[in-house]
């Protein structure tokens, strides 16, 4: 039946509405109708990493897959910020990051662990009054937005190689790890910028099981589907 989960590798530059247009219009031709595709949990463009795409009676589940805990890998510059608090954007306000030390930066990665409150960056997928909040931001916009409830369970670096951070993470529904990036640089006192960012897991899916997108096509070109 076409009824199903589908684990897709989302590739850098490719927006999350890029991948599930691309299914859809490969299951409609498939089977002939129109199908009815949707994913939970949008990745940026510039993310790479684990979308769960619901074909069928599965897009009904959406909700429940959107809620579950999210981990993901990635790097922050230190010493540099970015309008977008990730690398969409030119750097701006260079500073010095030589003085930093281990101790001071897994120190502030801990303080993040917790539930806490975070403001949805403008250039974020977060709808207002029917726009995305990034499409208002490449216009030049900013608007008012509130602060949402988010929790972060597990935060680790796993390099220092200054200005470069390479971390571990894993949050809860809603959380925007480009946030977290402009956030810790600026406890820092110098600034960050999210450098790349791969989402590993979503609950119990994992990304070493996802397909690529080619391949996810290939398949339902070449599969038989029972109506």
């Amino acid at each position: 039946m076409l009824d199903e989960l589908c684990l897709i590798d989302k590739p850098m530059d490719w927006t999350s509405f890029d991948v599930v247009a691309k299914l859809r219009n490969a299951y409609s031709k498939k089977i002939g109708k129109k199908c009815k595709v949707g994913h939970a949990g949008t990745l940026d463009p510039k993310a790479t990493g684990l979308l769960l795409v619901a074909v069928g009676k599965k897009t009904k589940e959406i909700p429940f897959l959107e809620a579950l805990d999210k981990e993901y890998v990635g790097e922050i510059k230190l010493g540099a910020t970015t309008r977008s608090f990730d690398a969409e954007t030119e750097e701006e306000n260079l500073r010095d990051v030589s003085h930093l030390t281990q101790a001071n930066l897994e120190e502030t990665a801990r303080a993040f662990l917790g539930k806490q409150w975070q403001l949805p960056p403008m250039h974020s997928a977060t709808w207002h009054h029917g726009k995305r909040l990034y499409e208002l931001a490449r216009l030049g916009k900013e608007v008012e937005r509130k602060p949402k409830p988010i929790e972060v369970f597990e935060f680790e670096l796993t390099s220092i190689a200054l200005p470069i951070v390479a971390f571990r993470i894993v949050v809860s529904k809603g959380a925007y790890i480009r946030a977290i990036a402009n956030d810790f640089g600026a406890r820092l006192g110098v600034g960050g910028y999210l450098k790349s960012l791969r989402r590993t897991r979503v609950g119990i899916y994992k990304v070493e099981d996802a397909l690529s997108v080619e391949a996810a096509l290939e398949l339902i070109r070449t599969r038989e589907f029972v109506a």
